[in-house]
């Protein structure tokens, strides 16, 4: 695997303004930070669609262990936050560009509950739990760049896991609010297969019936209509280069 450390630009991780001339002590941390956030974000993903799928995931106050579960995640990914703070050069900038990441790492549902705060819309409650998962889409990137040594292909690669993570989390939202009011909501198959047809603008013959299953609808064929022709340019060029590189080669022969 090619050294892609932080400072190389050849990269997805060059998002992250990483101080210059880190040392390999520096390096190894930031490298295990974001692994660590990556391998917290799916298991959170793991336990929301495991809790989805047994019929629960509404009174989040009724589930102690998954809150006690959920601030752990947050802080490490507070401490990653940090960590990558003090690491910048430019320290204003990064809590400019980053400062969402940071918003995303409380963990409000913990901080709720703690106060005796109960969340009047069990919906907005359930949405909750997906909120620091914007954290690990970030670290996704940065580990997807590290593998890849090929700026472009790193990209391709964080675009498709990201849309394949978009349609399932829209699949479960959508399972966790039509079930037993849609009759064509079933099982989770039928909220997964509604999700890929609609991501991909063809529609399928389940509609949503919720109001927050509507505006789903909308945003999932929002969604793709944006991310499907970044898929299109990606093959096109890729073939053109190909094509470009066999005539080159044809040239050099004659």
């Amino acid at each position: 695997m090619p050294d892609t450390s932080p400072s190389t630009p050849s990269t997805a991780a060059t998002v992250v303004p990483a101080r210059h001339g880190m040392s390999n002590t520096e390096k190894w941390i930031y490298r295990f930070l974001h692994i660590a956030v990556l391998v917290l974000s799916i298991y959170l993903i793991i336990s929301i669609a495991l809790d989805t799928l047994h019929g629960h995931g509404i009174q989040y106050y009724d589930k102690p262990e998954f809150l006690k579960t959920q601030l752990f995640i947050c802080c490490v990914f507070l401490i990653d936050f940090i960590v990558e703070f003090f690491m910048a050069d430019d320290k204003g900038r990064y809590l400019l560009t980053h400062s969402i990441f940071f918003i995303v790492s409380i963990p409000y549902l913990w901080l709720l509950d703690k106060f005796g705060i109960k969340v009047q819309s069990p919906q907005v409650a359930y949405l909750l739990q997906f909120v620091p998962l914007a954290r690990g889409g970030y670290a996704l990137a940065i580990v997807v760049g590290w593998l890849t040594s090929n700026k472009a292909a790193s990209l391709f690669i964080t675009y498709l896991i990201t849309l394949i993570a978009t349609v399932f989390f829209s699949s479960l939202v959508f399972y966790m609010f039509e079930r037993n009011v849609n009759p064509l909501v079933t099982d989770f198959t039928d909220a997964l297969w509604w999700a890929s047809m609609d991501v991909t603008t063809v529609g399928s013959n389940i509609v949503a019936v919720t109001p927050e299953g509507r505006v789903l609808s909308v945003l999932l064929a929002a969604l793709g209509m944006m991310m499907f022709p970044i898929f299109t340019v990606y093959i096109t060029s890729l073939i053109t280069k190909n094509h470009q590189q066999a005539q080159a080669g044809n040239t050099s022969l004659n």
